[in-house]
């Protein structure tokens, strides 16, 4: 079966308050997610209908049974992935304190965590050719062998070979606690940009990638750097896209705010719902907007994925445009 979206990289147990507002000294309670931001994209592009695959490892324990055990229940592949002996299955807290503030403490992950632990000589090479959507973090390249793996599976997708409607994203998902110092994960992202389709980022990962400036220029120098579509967020202005002979800006979708972690994963699973749909670029952004607003809206990462009903709803309510009325090589879907 080939994989309309296949993903590799961070997976973890979410260790979520149900306190909100409170620092977690002071929580009294928890629930239990998957979570890992490559995890999440599939998970969401799957609630979109979409086949989604995640490549990743999980401790032989279990918190790694449940890790599979979630995935099968969004409906995501877990055929490639594989338990690692030494180390435990990483877990990930936060406090929920809206409307911006969402702190993240890492544990298991020092001095590595097992989805780092993923190899070259592991990865099912035709599987990553094949599917349609190629979906990698820059925090799977932070790392040996991961990084080796990453740099192998973008290698096997080279971009001469792609066939059209096939997209290689890069995340651009720069976590400053994983890395010696930016420089560093700009030499790492640097190395795999050219086999990179679609860049997606916000102001500081885009700065991280390929420096300072503004959203135009940063967008400029990641299309200079031979990436075809670069999505740069724009934070309360709402998100860009930029390919050599379109510049589209998406205004945000308001929401009340209760967990802003899991909605950039949001976005990107309906981002790729919409590049695999074939639709124009500003249709995929608003799609892909109004996803992540209504992640936003609710406590948890991987079980708030929304549907399409619920995307389109959301998007129909705030008078943006539907996916019933998007127009593609003058037609309408």
């Amino acid at each position: 079966m080939t994989h309309e979206l296949l993903t590799i990289g961070r997976i973890s147990v979410d260790i979520y308050p149900n306190d909100v507002g409170v620092g977690l000294e002071d929580v009294t309670s928890f629930s239990k997610y998957l979570g890992g931001s490559p995890a999440n994209v599939a998970v969401a592009a799957a609630r979109h209908g979409r086949r989604a695959a995640v490549i990743t490892r999980t401790g032989d324990d279990p918190f790694g049974a449940y890790l599979h055990r979630e995935l099968r229940k969004f409906g995501v592949d877990d055929c490639f992935v594989s338990p690692v002996r030494q180390w435990p299955t990483a877990v990930t807290f936060c406090a929920i304190m809206p409307p911006d503030q969402f702190p993240l403490y890492f544990y298991g992950r020092l001095p590595t965590a097992p989805d780092l632990q993923i190899t070259p000589e592991e990865l099912d090479l035709d599987a990553i050719r094949e599917a349609r959507i190629f979906w990698s973090t820059v925090t799977g390249l932070c790392a040996e062998p991961s990084r080796a793996a990453h740099r192998k599976a973008h290698e096997a997708r080279s971009r001469s070979d792609l066939a059209e409607g096939q997209f290689t994203v890069l995340d651009l998902d720069y976590r400053p606690m994983f890395w010696p110092s930016r420089e560093e994960a700009r030499t790492q992202i640097a190395q795999i940009l050219p086999q990179v389709t679609v860049a997606i980022g916000n102001d500081t990962e885009c700065a991280v990638a390929v420096g300072e400036g503004t959203p135009d220029e940063q967008a400029d120098r990641l299309l200079a750097a031979g990436v075809e579509i670069a999505v740069v967020k724009l934070g309360s202005a709402g998100v860009m896209a930029k390919t050599r002979t379109e510049r589209v800006v998406s205004a945000p979708v308001p929401v009340e705010t209760v967990n802003g972690l899991g909605a950039g994963d949001a976005f990107g699973g309906a981002f790729c719902h919409g590049l695999l749909s074939g639709w124009p670029l500003a249709g995929i952004l608003d799609y892909a907007n109004a996803a992540g607003a209504i992640v936003a809206s609710r406590l948890s990462c991987a079980d708030a994925m929304p549907t399409p009903d619920e995307v389109v709803a959301l998007l129909a309510e705030r008078g943006r445009p539907v996916p019933s009325t998007f127009s593609f090589e003058g037609t309408t879907l």
